[in-house]
């Protein structure tokens, strides 16, 4: 068991973080500019600019935003605190797959061979990454989203929950799927995507 984490975000998914870190640290604190008290029975010690000015350690961003999550990210990265990434004993992982700094996959995931998934991404609640797929950094796949084989994925993307990407498709940076899309083409320019096939609103 490593030490303590500082989580930032007292929201549900703080509370998903919080309850996959117990596996591996003895003490966890939270940062959350609107909410006071405990949260899973882990104290919150203030805001984020309080955070910034505590003990160094590892931490760990847990805000759904994938915007606002990166530029947190980035002050207690330059701040000296450590970033670390959070799997769920239940994930299924192979064993060359390249996960980044500060990302989280949830209960239930399945990420298969040779698959690369940059800094502060969410592989969400079963959520399944086939072979090959390259996923950008901050990029959020909710709950039970699909991915065949060989799927690239640029940054800031947000895929809905129950999203399915076809394989060899490629993404660009900051889209957004709606619940249920199932994306058969490649997508090229930024902006909100739903249906089925996904098309652009």
């Amino acid at each position: 068991m490593k030490d303590k984490l500082l989580i930032i975000g007292a929201g549900g998914h703080g509370k998903v973080a919080i309850d996959i870190a117990k596996n591996y640290y003895k003490t966890i604190i939270i940062a959350d500019d609107f909410k006071q008290g405990e949260v899973l029975s882990c104290k919150i010690i203030g805001g984020v600019e309080k955070a910034l000015q505590g003990e160094k350690c590892d931490f760990f961003v847990a805000l759904g935003d994938n915007k606002l999550r990166e530029q947190i990210f980035d002050k207690f990265v330059s701040c000296g605190f450590t970033a670390v990434s959070l799997v769920h004993p239940s994930a299924i992982i192979a064993e060359d797959v390249v996960i980044g700094r500060g990302s989280i996959v949830m209960a239930g995931a399945v990420i298969n061979p040779s698959v690369s998934i940059g800094i502060g991404c969410i592989i969400n609640t079963c959520s399944s990454v086939d072979h090959d797929c390259v996923i950008d950094s901050f990029t959020h796949l909710c709950p039970s989203t699909h991915f065949a084989g060989g799927v690239k994925v640029g940054k800031y993307n947000t895929f809905g929950i129950g999203t399915i990407v076809i394989n060899n498709i490629t993404i660009c940076d900051d889209a957004y799927f709606g619940a249920g899309a199932v994306v058969v083409k490649d997508v090229n320019l930024s902006g909100t995507y739903i249906g089925v096939p996904a098309k652009k609103k």
